[in-house]
C-alpha cells in the first residue's frame, strides 16, 4: 500500500500507530492523539512525538522522540508524516 492509498483507505483497515496517523490525515488531531496514547512501544512514541510537534508542544514532542529512539524532527510536518507512514507500511 502506498501513502496515497493509505490516506484514501477506510479507518477499519488500520490499528495502533497507523490508525492514529490515519485520523491525523483526516484532520482529527484529538482522535489521533487519543489513539496514539494507547499504543505502546517505539511506534506509539514516534507518532505521539509527531502529534505534539504538530500541536506546537515542542518540549513534550522532544520527550516522545527520545522515547521512540528518534532524533527530534525539525522539517516539514507533511514530510515527516509521509516518512512515518511509509516506514510503518513498509514493515507490513
Amino acid at each position: 500500500m502506498t501513502v496515497m492509498e493509505f490516506e484514501k483507505a477506510a479507518a477499519g483497515k488500520f490499528e495502533g500507530a497507523l490508525l492514529a496517523l490515519w485520523w491525523d490525515a483526516k484532520g482529527d488531531w484529538e482522535r489521533a492523539h487519543e489513539v496514539a496514547q494507547d499504543v505502546s512501544g517505539a511506534d506509539g512514541a514516534w507518532v505521539h512525538a509527531y502529534l505534539h510537534r504538530k500541536e506546537g508542544d515542542l518540549g513534550n514532542a522532544a520527550y516522545w522522540y527520545r522515547q521512540a529512539g528518534r532524533e527530534v524532527a525539525r522539517g516539514d510536518l507533511r514530510v515527516e508524516w509521509e516518512g512515518i507512514v511509509g516506514e510503518m507500511l513498509g514493515r507490513g
